[in-house]
């Protein structure tokens, strides 16, 4: 599966549009990511658990968007678009989103 941002895939044709196919994450962060998240703020740094579970999640998304896109024939997604978001009353749930339009191409 190709997978690519822009609109269209150096030295390929676009044959057919499948349509827009979307993949979503929403991830939980735990007591112990946001105690580990609390020690790197106060002492300044990088959180290695908060970035670890980003980056699970929008793998995790983009998987998902091509498998949605394979099941529609696709054999490439163009146009990919990654959105973040927080959720939930106190903030501690993630949602990652991958969006592209599935196509064929030759």
């Amino acid at each position: 599966m190709i997978t690519t941002t822009t609109p269209s895939v150096e030295g390929k044709r676009i044959v057919e549009y499948k349509g827009i196919v979307f993949g979503e994450v929403v991830s939980g962060v735990n007591f112990v990511r946001d105690i580990a998240a609390s020690f790197s703020n106060f002492f300044g740094g990088r959180s290695g658990s908060y970035e670890e579970e980003l980056i699970q999640a929008r793998q995790n998304a983009i998987k998902e968007m091509e498998q949605k896109a394979a099941s529609l024939g696709a054999n490439a997604v163009v146009g990919v678009d990654i959105d973040y978001e927080v959720l939930g009353a106190d903030n501690g749930m993630l949602m990652v989103t991958a969006s592209g339009t599935a196509v064929t191409v030759q």
